[in-house]
């Protein structure tokens, strides 16, 4: 399953291949997603690849060939989208993350004190090394408020999260409440409720329907600015 950013990425680059007889540029390629970030567009690249959705073709640097459409159907073999992605002009600077480096989506600031909107399409992508992550999908938020001190997590720090949908008593999760609001707590099964537990004792568990809270995500990993 891709990615609202992802399948906005397909979407360009089939769009782009069948009004061209040239492919995007990385810089084209920015431009069109609305990213500051290259690492952020190999990123994205990475991710349809490893799906199934474009591939390398071999021996031949930059060669992307699209395979399906966003909705998951068999692209028909067509010449004009099987193109060498175009070399950047001559002042660019297309750096892709190195190879002990990654980058993932930032999705803005998420309350670890009461619940907030719920989360976004990304604004800009976060770089990571290789190491703090597996293989999985993950996507970065800013911790806003203070209910997960006592866990490590501070205000204005960075939270890796893991995209998953399932979670097991004691993980420290991603929930979003009622489809509409998005809260870091601990999750906890209480019978046949699902409970948010704060880590900072002047703030309250919430009790829920397990109907009422949907996973978004599990914390991996967590960045702080000193």
């Amino acid at each position: 399953m891709l990615t609202q950013q992802q399948k906005r990425m397909l979407s360009v680059l089939i769009d782009h291949f069948s009004q061209h007889d040239v492919p995007p540029s990385f810089e084209e390629l920015c431009e069109a997603m609305e990213l500051k970030s290259k690492s952020g567009i190999h990123r994205l690249l990475t991710g349809l690849e490893e799906r199934g959705y474009i591939r390398g073709l071999p021996n031949r640097a930059r060669a992307i060939e699209v395979l399906k459409y966003p909705d998951g159907s068999a692209l028909q073999p067509n010449p004009a989208l099987q193109h060498t992605a175009a070399e950047p002009s001559a002042n660019a600077e297309i750096d892709p993350p190195a190879a002990d480096a990654t980058s993932v989506p930032f999705l803005g600031k998420i309350a670890a004190g009461t619940p907030i909107e719920a989360i976004s399409d990304p604004t800009r992508f976060v770089d990571l090394p290789m190491d703090m992550i597996g293989r999985g999908d993950y996507y970065a938020l800013e911790i806003e408020g203070d209910s997960m001190i006592e866990a490590g997590i501070l205000d204005g720090d960075t939270v890796i999260i893991e995209r998953r949908d399932t979670a097991q008593t004691g993980d420290i999760v991603v929930a979003l409440v009622d489809q509409e609001e998005a809260t870091l707590k601990r999750f906890r099964r209480k019978g046949e409720s699902i409970a948010l537990e704060p880590a900072n004792a002047a703030y309250e568990t919430r009790i829920f329907g397990p109907d009422r809270v949907q996973v978004q995500g599990r914390l991996a990993g967590l960045l702080r600015n000193y």
